[in-house]
């Protein structure tokens, strides 16, 4: 007996400890993430969708974790070339098993760097400007302002160390001059990203992201050119749930991979 509970012990705690596989673009593409701790979902999606129709260039996914945004965008994007840049060395792990497994070895790969360091991002081979586009879900969370979890992968995930202005710095060191900058990240954090965005991204289109009609913005989708000077749009916003809790139509065929979010209006 005591046999019998050792493994079943045994079998639970490998269930808790493997990654699973989750379904994302209805079914297109197959992620396997931690069963604990931070698990991407709509953001990477949303994010994603706003890479343009036939877009075609080198791609940078900075803060990638599994490669949720990044691989969701290959999905769309036949011409595109992705890197998945990411700390965490588990994670990175991860991200190199979905894109082989999603059979994107000729166009992505997964590279451990601390993005806020120039010396770790040349020791990884990210030059600076060598990308057409960059795509990022920062951390949401200030350090200095937040509760950080005990979970090392999961505070990670959410807190920015220096926050948003110095994870903005790095990401756009990476984007070659009229490179295109997508970005997702709190609706509450406007002043901070307009912030951060001040000479260095013009052309700025933000649109927010709605759970339901009638309620705050949760999320701000952000895109810019590098060195543009050209104005700020405010472009109508993204409702994600009916009143009944289910996805609007367009919120539904964004996560199906059906349409884009076009954010060049």
């Amino acid at each position: 007996m005591a046999s019998g509970r050792g493994a079943r012990c045994k079998r639970r705690a490998l269930a808790q400890n493997s990654p699973r596989p989750d379904a994302f673009l209805g079914g297109r593409l197959t992620l396997r993430q931690p069963s604990a701790g931070h698990r991407a979902g709509t953001d990477a999606v949303l994010l994603a969708a706003c890479v343009p129709d036939g877009a075609g260039g080198r791609a940078v996914d900075v803060g990638a974790g599994v490669g949720a945004a990044g691989l969701s965008a290959l999905a769309r994007a036949a011409g595109l070339d992705m890197t998945c840049v990411e700390i965490d060395p588990a994670l990175v792990s991860l991200c190199a098993g979905n894109i082989a497994e999603n059979g994107f070895a000729g166009r992505a790969r997964a590279v451990e760097a601390d993005i806020l360091r120039a010396a770790s991002r040349r020791a990884a081979g990210l030059a600076d400007a060598a990308f057409d586009i960059v795509l990022t879900n920062p951390p949401f969370l200030d350090r200095k302002s937040a509760r950080v979890s005990p979970d090392a992968a999961r505070a990670r995930a959410h807190v920015a160390e220096g926050g948003l202005d110095v994870w903005m710095k790095a990401a756009l060191a990476l984007l070659r001059p009229g490179g295109l900058f997508l970005m997702i990240h709190r609706a509450d954090a406007l002043a901070d990203i307009l912030a951060s965005a001040k000479g260095r991204i013009g052309e700025l289109r933000l649109l927010p992201v709605h759970a339901k009609a009638g309620e705050p913005a949760v999320r701000l989708l952000v895109s810019g050119k590098k060195g543009s000077c050209a104005p700020l749009a405010l472009l109508p916003p993204l409702t994600l749930h009916a009143p009944d809790g289910r996805f609007t139509p367009q919120a539904e065929a964004i996560h199906r991979g059906e349409v884009a979010i076009d954010l060049a209006r």
